[in-house]
């Protein structure tokens, strides 16, 4: 008989053999993963951005941002319960038999709540924090001008509330037989 999982914890992994409960683990993760899906809800229909961001870790939370008007601000104006997702993958393994073809990866989930970042300080704070961590070799007022005013104004800077998280990952010996980076392939089938 399959389990309950309505009745498990929003963040539990079913896999429990590849759950990651170090959160110096996921924090780091979240330091350095490239890009994020936020997952929205409204009138019962999802909706997945993927966007930039930064984790703010004194304040555990996530900036993310996006255009002024779109379907993620009017998602976050009617809804504030999100997920957040950031993931890499590893390499592909092949198998002897087609359902146990596999892929490494690792990965964390953040559930929690999302607002449209109203102070202006705040809204300048976040989008500098997403400068430093995609530019940060460039340096505001000697590289580039700051943001400004009228650039907010066309700006929506979201604040997600980290409320829970979770972590996962799937790795193999290093030495696992046929295991390849996957590489898109510009031939046509």
């Amino acid at each position: 008989m399959p389990k309950d999982y309505v009745a498990e914890p929003i963040n539990a992994v079913r896999r429990r053999d590849r759950a990651v409960t170090d959160e110096a683990w996921i924090r780091d993760f979240l330091h350095r993963a490239p890009m994020g899906v936020l997952a929205t809800i409204n009138d019962g229909q999802p909706f997945m951005n993927t966007n930039l961001f930064v984790f703010d870790e004194p304040s555990h939370v996530i900036y993310t941002h996006s255009a002024r008007f779109g379907r993620t601000r009017s998602n976050v104006e009617q809804s504030k319960p999100i997920c957040f997702s950031v993931s890499e993958m590893g390499r592909l393994l092949p198998a002897k038999i087609a359902l146990e073809f596999s892929v490494e990866y690792i990965g964390v989930t953040v559930f929690g709540q999302v607002m449209v970042v109203e102070d202006t300080q705040e809204a300048h704070r976040a989008l500098q924090l997403l400068l430093d961590k995609y530019f940060g070799h460039l340096r505001p007022g000697q590289d580039y001008r700051p943001p400004i005013a009228e650039e907010l104004e066309r700006t929506s800077v979201y604040r997600i509330t980290i409320e829970r998280w979770s972590g996962k990952q799937k790795a193999v010996a290093l030495d696992f037989p046929g295991a390849f980076f996957y590489e898109q392939s510009t031939d046509s089938p």
